[in-house]
């Protein structure tokens, strides 16, 4: 039974429950993403060139796990969907433990990140189910749990990774048996969740499958192609930047404490947007944070030290703190119940094309042309985006249908 917001209805799992789950499976994660090429790199032997397919394995196969684990969301029950997969996820990283040896810590890369995939849209599609708090709320709440998780997970590895990597991955191993045991023992509200959905397609099969309005679908396309595209660039700071800093002499430790700000800030800003309404709108949000992250990218082509790295960080990170979520918020109110699952598997999905292909694309640009030449494809391309995205909305505005009737 749906209830008004701020009451708890018997089939909702409560929030910080949700958010314990969120904390632990990117905790976890961060384990194992921050020392992944410089472990195989200078470890194993690994070309950088063969290290970047296996990172594409891994988006690829965390693109794959967000779609399928979205639509079985909408047609299973996602109790036994997350337990499974966390279960599964816990059992990867012990075998890496065991053995992580080249090349089947290709093999282990590819399995983590279908699981991560698979678990990261299971989590977000159950936050869809929480009525009894604003959707804006929830994500944003969601993504700030996520990145605490990355600030202390990537904190831990580098303090860790040179005492022992075994130890990394039984420590993530364990991080995932603890979303397991807390899905298990929290989240059996998600068997009533499900009991509706199948009894409420008994009684209406038309209701229980309705549609995504045509007006909703070509603004949710909009939206996948924007965070797409987002971190079509984005992926180019985790990958080729720190290249480029330590060709002007920067320290690569330095370059490590960029995403440690980063985090951080992520942190402060989801804590302040969780606590008050700064923007009027959910859209004017995303618009806020694609500008910034289009500014950011304007800002580097004039960095030239760690100050001003800094800075274009401090930018980006704006951008990301607002932006990205607020797209799965806005996507999952212009989704009908009977499919929040399958569009927030598409969401995750759009992200991890932009993951996967973001390396290769940033490094082909900059092999033909430079540093700067790229850092200005990417600040025009995050523009047009704004020019994309202001008109298609207004134009659909008042055409647009919400589910929740929520004001945006």
């Amino acid at each position: 039974m749906r209830t008004a917001h701020g009451k708890q209805p018997a089939d909702e799992i409560k929030l910080h429950w949700l958010l314990l789950g969120q904390l632990l499976t990117w905790l976890g994660s961060s384990f194992i993403w921050p020392f992944t090429s410089v472990y195989l790199h200078d470890h194993l032997g690994v070309s950088l060139a063969l290290v970047g397919v296996v990172l594409l394995f891994n988006c690829v196969a965390n693109m794959i796990g967000s779609f399928i684990s979205g639509w079985c969301y909408d047609h299973m029950d996602p109790y036994v969907l997350l337990i499974v997969g966390a279960a599964l996820d816990a059992a990867v990283l012990f075998g890496m433990a065991l053995n992580h040896s080249w090349p089947l810590y290709w093999l282990w890369m590819t399995l983590t990140g279908f699981l991560g995939g698979w678990n990261g849209a299971l989590i977000n599609s159950i936050a869809t189910s929480i009525k009894s708090k604003p959707g804006r709320y929830v994500f944003n709440m969601i993504y700030f749990a996520q990145n605490v998780g990355v600030v202390c997970g990537t904190l831990a590895v580098g303090y860790l990774y040179d005492y022992s990597v075994t130890l990394l991955f039984v420590i993530a191993g364990l991080l995932f048996v603890g979303v397991c045991v807390n899905a298990i023992i929290n989240y059996r509200p998600m068997i009533q969740f499900h009991k509706e959905r199948l009894a409420n397609k008994g009684e209406s099969k038309k209701k229980s499958f309705e549609p995504m309005p045509k007006y909703n679908l070509i603004m949710s396309i909009g939206f996948f192609v924007t965070i797409a595209v987002i971190w079509l660039m984005y992926m180019n700071w985790e990958s080729n930047l720190s290249v480029y800093m330590v060709s002007l002499g920067i320290p690569f430790h330095l370059y490590s404490l960029l995403w440690t700000i980063n985090a951080g800030i992520i942190v402060i800003v989801q804590a302040i947007l969780s606590r008050f309404t700064i923007f009027k709108s959910l859209f004017r949000q995303i618009l806020f944070g694609t500008l910034m992250f289009a500014i950011s990218f304007v800002t580097l082509i004039f960095a030239k030290d760690f100050a001003h790295f800094a800075l274009s960080m401090v930018i980006l990170t704006l951008g990301e703190a607002t932006a990205m979520p607020s797209i799965p918020t806005y996507v999952n109110d212009l989704s009908p119940d009977s499919s929040k699952g399958k569009y927030q598997g598409l969401t995750l999905s759009a992200s991890s094309i932009g993951r996967a292909l973001g390396p290769l694309f940033g490094g082909l640009i900059i092999e033909d042309f430079g540093y700067i030449q790229f850092f200005a494809v990417a600040a025009i391309g995050i523009f047009l985006l704004l020019v994309m995205l202001i008109p298609m909305h207004a134009k659909l505005q008042k055409k647009l249908k919400l589910f929740p009737e929520l004001s945006n």
